[in-house]
C-alpha cells in the first residue's frame, strides 16, 4: 500500500467521523477559529467566520438553528458632554 493510498484512507476515515459527528467536529471548527481570532486580534473575523461556515456547511454541521455571523461587539464609549460652548 502505497502513500496516496494511505493518505486517502485517512481522508475517507475523517469524512466518516465528520458524518457521524457534526456537532463534535462543528465545535472544533469553532474553537479554531475563535483561536484565529485570538491570534490576530480579530482583524480578520469576517473571513474566519465565513471559513467556518464553509466548513460546516460542508460536513453537514450547520444547522439551521444557528445563527449566521454576528457582528464582534465594539466597546462603546461612555457618554460625554455635548458639544459646544465650554465642553471642550
Amino acid at each position: 500500500m502505497g502513500f496516496i493510498d494511505t493518505l486517502k484512507g485517512l481522508v475517507g476515515k475523517g469524512k466518516d467521523y465528520a458524518a457521524q459527528n457534526p456537532d463534535k467536529v462543528g465545535s472544533a471548527i469553532d474553537k479554531a477559529g475563535d483561536q484565529v481570532d485570538r491570534m490576530t486580534g480579530g482583524k480578520y473575523a469576517q473571513h474566519v467566520d465565513k471559513a467556518q461556515d464553509a466548513a460546516k456547511k460542508h460536513i453537514g454541521a450547520a444547522d439551521d438553528q444557528t445563527p449566521g455571523p454576528q457582528p464582534r461587539p465594539r466597546p462603546e464609549s461612555p457618554p460625554g458632554p455635548p458639544p459646544g460652548p465650554g465642553a471642550g
